[in-house]
């Protein structure tokens, strides 16, 4: 899989979650971590559980069988057209630095200056890589939904606003003073910090 994403380019991932061998869902995580591409997910598995578990891993967008062939290619068009991804921008598997922190895409690892490993929730962590893959830019909370699926869980504004709040907490001196991440009145977020890719 990792060999196919250097060596070819991808617009998009139609992925099937029943698949021989190892699971959908699993391939779907490992592809989040190391790529943007847009991942599309087809289950038989239609119980919401199922849909919100496929989008809080990573799926960008989720069908369930049967589905008409009509649909399915409307769902690829849309999804191509809502994330415009170009597969020469970046290599999305890089690790990032900022002030000191670490933070590691493939291994979803977040470590201090100390090198000492910090936890992080799933969508704590797909905020902090949005952040820095897009740092300088003001972001919306529904960009950051959009990213991260953040918001799946209750009203948009209150999801992401309790995560970076406790991005914060985790990453700057002063949380109640933030100077890494800021709120941009009636904007979003941005993402102060120099970004390097290590």
């Amino acid at each position: 899989m990792n060999a196919a994403l250097r060596t070819q380019k991808f617009d998009l991932i139609v992925l099937d979650v029943m698949l021989p061998g190892e699971n959908g869902l699993n391939i779907c995580r490992r592809l989040r971590a190391a790529t943007n591409i847009p991942i599309l997910m087809l289950t038989a598995l239609g119980e919401k559980i199922d849909r919100i578990f496929g989008l809080e891993i990573g799926a960008d967008d989720y069908v369930t069988k049967p589905f008409s062939a009509r649909e399915l290619t409307a769902r690829i068009r849309a999804l191509l057209r809502r994330t415009a991804y170009d597969p020469d921008e970046r290599d999305w598997s890089k690790v990032l630095r900022f002030n000191g922190w670490r933070l590691d895409p493939i291994r979803r690892q977040l470590h201090d200056p100390n090198n000492a490993r910090v936890t992080t929730t799933t969508h704590e962590f797909d905020l902090l890589l949005a952040f820095c893959r897009n740092a300088g830019r003001v972001l919306s909370r529904e960009e950051l939904l959009g990213v991260t699926h953040a918001g799946l869980a209750g009203p948009i504004e209150r999801s992401v606003d309790v995560h970076i709040s406790r991005i914060r907490r985790k990453i700057e001196k002063d949380a109640r003073d933030p100077v890494l991440l800021r709120t941009v009145r009636l904007g979003g977020y941005i993402f102060t910090a120099t970004v390097e890719e290590a």
